[in-house]
């Protein structure tokens, strides 16, 4: 395999960019596991005090992540954000104004690999979220098995990252004096399976569940789509039915999280690595009527079609506004069940 190898003649502002996706990506795959090793090798070391005191607070703050996190204004705004917001560039796509006096869940397709739309939207202020939405704050939810990490959980909570269980999303959606947005990736870690560029494959027919919370608590609910998320990644063939397909199905049953085998480019170099191409994200949400939900009138299923329904045709606009090489024709091949 030929390597193509980055020119020494980059700008600085790339080279800047690179570094802070660099870090992104690190933090994504590897910063957990790093962290609950330092917290080993203390606890087995003569700091062994500090683990121990750390568990003591871990005992206390068990809670926090369910009960709308401990999110720092400083941390999400700090510059390398901008700079991984440039890598791509992400976009963040006003189409309306929200009140802010109510409460919304954001139902977030598709997954991708490693949702960097999400993160960079709602997670940081590199994107504009607090300009183009005053008074709304905006809470993506995760899986819970992030916050039992020492150390790693109260640096993803300080950007707004908050657990995904069901009290936790009760938490941001009864707030009394509206302005919360939970964020939720509907498809969840299962639908990175199907993230392969130039196709689109969502998992929400049987995802019924953010639907009844939004009904429970009078929310209302924004479906919010992400164009361009699949393009940033390859990931080896995996179709339903293989032995790989098979093999990754069953460890998210065991670990609760999916494992695509994915790659793209390197740091140096354009041929391979772990690194995400620079594919343009546009992220759009839409608020309509018949979105907004008053319980209990309908049923959760008919909410799902509605949403189906607006997805579909947010990808024939796509080709108009975001260029057909981010939405092709066969990009809504199927809705997963």
């Amino acid at each position: 395999m030929k390597i193509e190898f980055a020119p020494l003649n980059i700008p600085l502002a790339r080279r800047l960019q690179t570094a802070a996706v660099f870090q992104w990506v690190f933090s994504f795959l590897l910063l957990a596991q790093c962290c609950c090793g330092v917290f080993i090798i203390l606890l087995l070391g003569n700091y062994w005090f500090l683990p121990v005191l750390y568990a003591l607070w871990l005992y206390i703050d068990w809670d926090t992540p369910q009960t709308g996190g401990r999110r720092s204004k400083w941390i999400r705004n700090w510059t390398v954000w901008r700079y991984f917001k440039d890598y791509f560039p992400i976009h963040l796509t006003k189409t309306s104004g929200l009140d802010p006096s109510h409460n919304y869940l954001f139902g977030f397709h598709p997954h991708g690999i490693l949702v960097a739309g999400a993160f960079a939207n709602f997670c940081t202020e590199s994107t504009g979220f607090k300009e183009l939405f005053p008074g709304l704050t905006p809470y993506l939810h995760i899986l819970p098995l992030w916050f039992g990490c020492p150390f790693f959980r109260d640096y993803v909570m300080s950007t707004g990252l908050v657990s995904a269980s069901k009290k936790s999303v009760s938490h941001v959606l009864n707030y009394g004096r509206g302005g919360n947005v939970a964020v939720i990736v509907i498809g969840g870690a299962e639908e990175s399976l199907d993230a392969h560029p130039g196709g689109l494959t969502l998992s929400i027919l049987k995802r019924k569940g953010f639907v009844k919370m939004a009904l429970k608590y009078g929310a209302h609910l924004v479906p919010v789509f992400s164009f361009g998320e699949n393009e940033l990644f390859k990931q080896v063939a995996n179709p339903r039915g293989s032995r790989l397909r098979t093999l990754q199905e069953k460890l998210q049953k065991i670990m609760g999280f999916a494992l695509p085998l994915f790659h793209a480019r390197g740091v140096f170099q354009y041929s391979f690595g772990l690194m995400p191409y620079r594919k343009p994200i546009h992220t759009v949400g839409r608020i309509q009527d018949e979105v907004k939900i008053q319980f209990p009138i309908q049923s959760p299923f008919s909410f799902v079609k509605v949403q189906v329904r607006i997805l579909a045709s947010w990808l024939v606009e796509s080709v108009h506004c975001f260029g057909a090489n981010q939405v092709n024709g066969s990009c809504f091949s199927r809705v997963a069940s």
